[in-house]
């Protein structure tokens, strides 16, 4: 595979960096079966670098199965995105059937960290830290204010609780607290809003943040929908995100207030804490099902990585999260 993308890449120096350009420094990142990411470098022939990102597709995409989107389509969120003001990493190119790269896109590089615990606990990110709620607001401020690109679903809180609660269902688990904040849930969803843009998986770990600047880039648009823009502020409050520091619920950096104030002096509606808390609550008895669907993954077979009931084991949080939530009066 490696050698498909090297020849992919190969060819499209030229188109990135003009004519005699070369590739160089090309290393995998990340990526399973199914999505691929490379980093690599174009040098053009006045000696000009770039540092570049392919996101590509391994295997096809069953439009029927997950919810991820296109990378067509998630190339047109990080132009939406940027338009609207929110920091990205840069489409570079949109892969074509000529380039051999099947489906894939190409961003540029952005420096900073992504790893949530060196976030929230490095002394290089302390004078930051501070400020990265309020940055966090005014970025899902910009965020929702885009323009969707077509085809994206719209969901509302019963029909993910739906959703959810069919999957609780067939893996035939019994924990008292989930099937508590499923029906407690169902009963307090609150009244539906006109949809906007979601990233879908907006937290600490999706997000590039420098020492001195803050986020410099909002990665992972793979989940983008359209919704409720209170499920974007509430999930990058779900306590799993937080890497170790429960007492500031925003991404284990933050407040609440400070994560409002900043989505509304950025022009973002005026959402009540207990809108946000609501899907907090729902963000985190989602994640309690994905860790039981990922620990059967493992003990049914499907899966082999260690890594499934090690993260299957995390459901306890979830339900630690949800009483807590529930016994401040969600």
């Amino acid at each position: 595979m490696s050698d498909q993308v090297r020849a992919g890449l190969e060819r499209l120096a030229s188109r990135l960096g003009g004519e005699g350009a070369q590739l160089a420094d090309l290393q995998r990142l990340s990526g399973g079966a199914s999505m691929e990411t490379w980093a690599f470098a174009v040098l053009g022939a006045q000696g000009a670098r770039q540092e570049l990102v392919l996101r590509r597709r391994a295997a096809p995409m069953d439009p029927g199965e997950g919810r991820s989107v296109s990378l067509a389509t998630e190339a047109a969120l990080i132009v939406a995105a940027q338009q609207a003001g929110a920091p990205v990493a840069e489409l570079v190119h949109l892969a074509a059937p000529q380039d051999g790269l099947g489906e894939a896109h190409v961003t540029r590089r952005v420096s900073g960290e992504t790893l949530g615990r060196k976030i929230v606990s490095d002394p290089r990110f302390e004078a930051v830290r501070p400020r990265l709620a309020r940055q966090c607001g005014a970025i899902l401020a910009q965020i929702h204010s885009a323009a969707p690109p077509p085809g994206l679903k719209t969901v509302d809180a019963l029909e993910e609780l739906a959703r959810y609660e069919e999957a609780y269902r067939r893996s035939g688990a019994e924990r008292p607290i989930l099937e508590l904040a499923f029906q407690h849930l169902k009963r307090h969803a609150p009244p539906p809003v006109a949809p906007m843009l979601l990233h879908g998986d907006f937290r600490n770990g999706n997000l590039m943040i420098d020492p001195e600047p803050g986020v410099v880039a909002v990665l992972d648009w793979e989940l983008s929908r359209c919704g409720d823009p209170a499920e974007d502020l509430g999930w990058i409050c779900v306590n799993s995100w937080r890497f170790g520091r429960a007492d500031r619920p925003v991404g284990g950096f933050g407040e609440y207030q400070d994560l409002l104030e900043g989505y509304r002096a950025a022009g973002g509606a005026d959402i009540p804490l207990s809108r946000l808390r609501y899907w907090q609550a729902l963000g985190s008895l989602k994640w309690g099902v994905m860790c039981l669907m990922m620990y059967a993954s493992y003990a049914t077979g499907a899966e082999s990585s260690v890594e499934r009931p090690m993260i299957g084991r995390r459901v306890s949080e979830t339900e630690i999260d949800l009483v807590t939530l529930l016994e401040k009066g969600l």
